[in-house]
């Protein structure tokens, strides 16, 4: 019979495990998370505290257990696949392709021009149209990209972020010339500007600026579209620079403060815009510390929120968030192998309670997805959510001693890197004296040692490689993309009616001359009126200026 005595038990463990590491020792003196914090060999009530009281409820706050009561019982998260290439043409068909297979939502990637705001053709566009992403320089591509596609029943997200606030007047533009009211338009804008001058780089313009227009954004979603989030506080892009969990949840809830409070000092009440915030980490492949860090970024959020942000609505507090499986995690060499991982990512993501999720294709670390690939990603997530049974009950890992003492560690450390961006003066000081991005890049580079070394293992890589492994069939955009986007923009320029697009350009630059005037329906009226997201970009950076990163020379 077991000794009910737990100190005595403890006892008997240790020596257990004294006399079985004379026989064997154990792989490493020290076992560590991805993010170097320690991983114990047991995990015990010492170490956490599972009561009831100390993690609260699904729905309730801290949050810790989830952001609705019910969580996937009552509807399975948003399944998006990221998706973008070519032109408009062949991106809608890659949509329509993945809604019939059982997407639930569309995610648009667009090209590095359209990104920073440049059109087609643009010199400085040159060998890039629609490589990474579509490119949308007109109504008429929006237009393109959508056709056919239900605006008033399927979420949309876009990937865009230094011209995030002209492509949101695109979709406004394309609801509005269908007679759909925006009001009933759901999805998310990515409009963080902040994570692209520490890890990414599509900036266009200097950092005040562009705050007043993720501001502006803000006050016009809050007003009139209810179902819009008008952000996505991104920390999946600083952990793919190479940020560590905790690195990644600092940044991220730094920047999510940057931005209230912003727009609270520009005169908008938190509770006005904040239950529509939301967020967006990566999943990496370190199980555990990666659903404790989900579980931390909601406990975090709720105080943070309430405490430091003076929001009262409970939705306010509560942390929304989007998942991506690790791009940066996946390995040319033996590609199928990142089928392992993006199913081990995505379970992570779905136990840590994500409200969406994009799993990435097999071959993305070759080039863009192929439809095959794309789909199979796709299969990854319903097999997850109508096989696994993971999502039937609520926080299914929650009261592990192992989970709890990951998530406690995570909160701790995270507040210590919050406290040390508080002291700099914030989180848009911080990026000014170059602090997360020296932290990332040391972090980025002590990674690379370890994998190297082979310390860290990377299977493929650096232990369990192939020879002469056969390279599989990838995606190659057709190099003709460019030319019929050149030649389209054209044509849009000399049909047009060039003296309203001037006019409406002029009055979108004495909009953004005049300080506080808004800008969301001058650019919607532009773009209403054929002017291209070169000539608005190009008209807000008169007034602006262009920003440049002393550490990119």
């Amino acid at each position: 019979m077991t000794d009910p005595d737990p100190t005595k038990a403890r006892d008997a463990y240790e020596r257990l495990v004294l006399e079985a590491t004379r026989e064997a020792k154990e792989r490493r003196e020290r076992f560590e998370t991805a993010s170097l914090l320690e991983r114990k060999r047991l995990y015990t009530g010492d170490d956490a505290r599972p009561e009831l009281e100390a993690l609260g409820f699904p729905g309730l706050p801290p949050y810790t257990r989830g952001v609705q009561p019910t969580m996937f019982r009552a509807r399975h998260w948003t399944m998006r696949q990221y998706a973008g290439f070519g032109s408009p043409r062949e991106t809608n068909g890659r949509f329509k392709k993945l809604l019939e297979e059982g997407q639930t939502g569309l995610s648009v990637a667009f090209d590095l021009p359209t990104q920073i705001g440049y059109d087609s053709d643009d010199p400085l566009a040159l060998g890039e149209v629609g490589k990474v992403g579509v490119p949308i320089s007109s109504i008429h591509d929006m237009e393109e990209l959508l056709a056919e596609l239900p605006l008033d029943r399927v979420s949309i997200s876009m990937t865009i972020n230094s011209s995030a606030i002209v492509l949101l007047a695109y979709l406004i533009a394309v609801a509005r010339r269908r007679g759909l009211d925006p009001s009933k338009l759901q999805g998310t804008l990515q409009n963080d500007i902040l994570k692209e001058y520490v890890a990414r780089g599509t900036f266009r313009f200097p950092i005040a600026p562009s705050m007043r227009l993720v501001t502006d954004t803000f006050r016009y979603c809050a007003a009139g579209m209810p179902k819009w989030n008008p952000i996505s506080v991104s920390g999946y892009h600083m952990r793919e620079a190479g940020a560590t969990a905790v690195e990644e949840l600092a940044c991220t809830l730094a920047d999510g403060i940057a931005y209230v409070e912003t727009a609270a000092k520009a005169g908008l009440s938190p509770d006005a815009f904040m239950p529509r915030l939301s967020f967006f980490f990566a999943c990496h492949s370190d199980f555990l510390e990666e659903v404790a860090k989900f579980r931390a970024a909601r406990r975090l959020w709720a105080r943070i929120a309430g405490e430091r942000l003076g929001a009262r609505d409970e939705r306010s507090r509560k942390c929304r968030f989007h998942v991506q499986t690790g791009g940066v995690t996946l390995t040319a060499r033996q590609p199928e192998v990142n089928v392992v991982r993006v199913a081990l990512q995505a379970l992570a993501a779905v136990l840590g309670g994500c409200q969406s999720l994009h799993t990435n294709a097999k071959d993305e670390a070759l080039a863009l997805p192929t439809e095959e690939s794309a789909v199979l990603a796709l299969r990854t997530q319903q097999v997850i959510a109508f096989e696994t049974g993971v999502a039937d009950t609520v926080d299914a890992l929650g009261g592990s001693f192992a989970l709890e003492a990951a998530t406690d560690e995570l909160e701790k450390k995270t507040q210590e890197l919050l406290a040390k961006v508080d002291r700099m003066g914030g989180m848009v000081r911080a990026i000014e004296l170059g602090f997360p991005q020296e932290t990332i890049r040391r972090s980025a580079y002590d990674h690379q040692k370890r994998v190297e070394s082979g310390e860290r293992v990377i299977v493929g890589v650096n232990r369990f490689a192939q020879s002469g492994e056969s390279k599989p069939a990838v995606f190659r955009v057709d190099e003709r993309a460019q030319a019929e986007r050149v030649r389209a923009l054209a044509e849009l320029r000399r049909r047009r009616d060039q003296g309203r697009a001037s006019s409406l350009l002029a009055a979108l630059e004495e909009a953004a001359r005049s300080a506080g005037a808004p800008l969301v329906e001058p650019i919607v009226r532009a773009v209403e009126g054929e002017c291209t997201t070169g000539e608005v970009m190009g008209t807000l950076a008169r007034v602006f200026g262009e920003y440049e990163d002393a550490d990119a020379y």
